[in-house]
């Protein structure tokens, strides 16, 4: 691991938080207005350009066949959770950071009629592609909420599955989201987020170096520092998997983890 300090906020001195917020939010509303100006367009909605680590081409196409093209044009993400989330029929699962929801329509799809899945998001472009890709999909068991992933909009022991993609690293506060996180779900209820994750022999000042905080990789943890935070918020069962490399010593990753039960003796 380095030997700078564990930075769980994400931040540098040149950094600040609510300057980098502004800076995310500008980013991804650009991305929704492109989305939906293209729908409106003649030739459809036009995919958001990422390489080939992040978007749409992430997802299986029969998944991506069965949603909105407006869905999967605003995919951003760096992998699919729902893939690793492992959701049941009858969950309540959260998506944090769910832009044009893409993988809230795909969880409200796994967790079926019964079950019910949230959206969260600060940007109102994002927020409205949503609620219209929802409509486009008959999707009925599903809510999106506004609001940051730092101070969640939800009552504390509701939620069976927290999920995210490629947007805990984009957050200014992290160990909020991590805590926000613990307090939604329930006793033995667990996150499968996809995020990036650097090596640990990188500085945030490397990390810097190999791309912008709005791009996914600035603002990105170490495997150590993400294990700690996830630690440090009550989190047990901690698997962090790099699954493709993103920027140089940066890997897009599955993150997994449990909150404890009182019996769970692991705790």
């Amino acid at each position: 691991m380095s030997e700078q300090p564990a930075n769980l906020h994400g931040t540098t001195p040149l950094h600040e938080p609510s300057h980098l917020r502004e800076t995310v939010r500008l980013r991804y509303a650009a991305a929704a207005v492109k989305v939906t100006e293209g729908a409106d367009a003649c030739c459809g909605p036009q995919p958001v350009e990422v390489d080939e680590n992040f978007g749409a081409t992430l997802y299986a196409t029969d998944e991506r066949d069965a949603l909105p093209a407006e869905a999967v044009a605003a995919s951003l993400g760096c992998g699919n959770p729902t893939a690793v989330a492992e959701l049941r029929e009858g969950e309540r699962v959260l998506d944090l950071g769910s832009g044009g929801g893409i993988d809230v329509l795909l969880s409200a799809r796994r967790v079926g009629p019964t079950g019910k899945a949230y959206g969260l998001d600060m940007t109102e472009e994002m927020l409205a592609l949503a609620l219209a890709n929802a409509e486009r999909a008959g999707a009925t068991n599903v809510e999106f909420l506004k609001g940051t992933i730092e101070a969640i909009p939800l009552p504390a022991h509701t939620i069976d599955v927290v999920i995210s993609n490629c947007v805990i690293n984009l957050s200014v506060d992290k160990p909020a989201v991590f805590a926000e996180t613990f307090r939604v779900l329930k006793r033995g209820g667990r996150i499968g987020v996809f995020d990036v994750v650097a090596d640990d022999a990188l500085t945030p000042e490397q990390r810097a170096e190999r791309g912008d905080y709005a791009g996914c990789i600035a603002g990105a943890l170490s495997f150590a520092e993400y294990r700690a935070g996830l630690e440090g918020a009550g989190f047990t069962g901690i698997e962090i998997t790099p699954t493709h490399p993103v920027a140089d010593g940066m890997h897009s990753a599955t993150i997994r983890a449990t909150k404890p039960t009182p019996t769970d003796t692991s705790a």
